[in-house]
């Protein structure tokens, strides 16, 4: 009788299955639970706030707080987490065959506030040394024109970006008209299977994983989001939703590991499970500002420098005090 009610939007994911199947319960609280393709979840609550919990673009939730905006917060759990060097969409028979050939190069992308693009632009910057303001940058949508900007940007001085509303970036890739793309939503083309069509790296597991031994980035795309009004009215909503995603990550990960009967229909999920853990740790999807700070510091870093964040944020600015640390026994 006395539980808040909370209506949350995320996707499908076996690891936050047990709780948005109500086996598990965050105590003190009564949740309804909507499963939307991410765009749409996105859209809605950006435009609408039209739920009180929801998965939310990283970049998204990093620039609002950086301009100032106050009716979000947000707990450190990272749903969606994934290199972003496999999404990087090149012609065969076009001029880039390496990183470095990107510099000066027609470059499209969804929005210049995706998360997978600022991800890629850091590691373009910092890994390949290609100057963003060299780069001639189309924004349109990946698949169907009349994709648009969802933040205010503060580009840096000298880089160009130009909108492309009646233009789909799959369309352009094809036709020659950007000789790459950066997106997470793979475009039409390659999905298709287009002859002409490939990825920058093609043996992107083995550039990706030697990219985390160099750096310990294991990029998060995603955040739950919470309105401030709810934290501020219950302020122990945050940290009890904290705990109940964090079993339901951990007994997700329990059924990756199951041998016996595997969980999964992926041939040997127990042991890519296993290799994660070596490559990654114990904890090899870990929640929590502690554990992820070498990310979140260097996607901070990569936002203000690209001017998605208008300030240079800390990791500890994104999240409310009480989900900062947890009680030690």
């Amino acid at each position: 009788m006395n539980e808040v009610p909370l209506t949350l939007a995320i996707s499908r994911y076996d690891h936050v299955e047990d709780l948005t199947a109500g086996r598990i319960v965050p105590e003190g609280i009564r949740l309804t639970c909507l499963s939307l393709p991410i765009e749409e979840i996105f859209f809605r609550f950006l435009k609408y706030r039209e739920w009180d919990v929801s998965e939310i673009s990283f970049a998204k939730y990093a620039s609002l707080i950086s301009q100032g905006d106050r009716s979000l917060t947000a707990i450190p759990v990272f749903p969606s987490r994934i290199f972003r060097h496999s999404s990087i969409y090149v012609r065969r028979d076009g001029p880039v065959r390496t990183p470095q050939d990107l510099a000066g190069k027609r470059i499209g992308l969804p929005e210049w506030a995706q998360t997978a693009a600022v991800y890629s632009r850091g590691l373009l910057a910092h890994q390949y040394g290609i100057d963003l303001a060299g780069i001639a940058w189309i924004q349109a949508g990946v698949n169907e024109p009349g994709r648009a900007e969802k933040v205010a940007l503060d580009l840096p001085p000298g880089v160009r970006l130009t909108p492309a509303p009646t233009k789909s970036l799959n369309r352009m890739l094809v036709e020659g008209e950007v000789d790459a793309i950066l997106s997470a939503h793979a475009p039409d083309c390659f999905e298709d299977g287009h002859p002409n069509i490939a990825r920058l790296f093609e043996d992107y597991m083995t550039v990706e994983a030697e990219y985390y031994r160099a750096t310990g980035i294991f990029p998060i795309m995603h955040v739950i989001a919470l309105k401030r009004a709810a934290v501020e009215a219950h302020p122990w909503i945050a940290m009890n939703l904290f705990k109940a995603f964090e079993e339901a990550k951990q007994r997700s990960v329990a059924r990756a590991l199951e041998v016996t009967a595997p969980r999964f229909p992926i041939p040997w999920c127990f042991e890519h499970t296993r290799q994660a853990q070596q490559l990654f740790g114990r904890d090899h999807w870990p929640y929590g500002v502690d554990a992820n700070r070498t990310t979140l510091e260097a996607f901070l870093q990569y936002a203000h420098e690209q001017g998605v964040c208008h300030r240079r944020l800390a990791p500890e600015d994104l999240f409310p005090e009480q989900v900062l640390s947890r009680v030690r026994v």
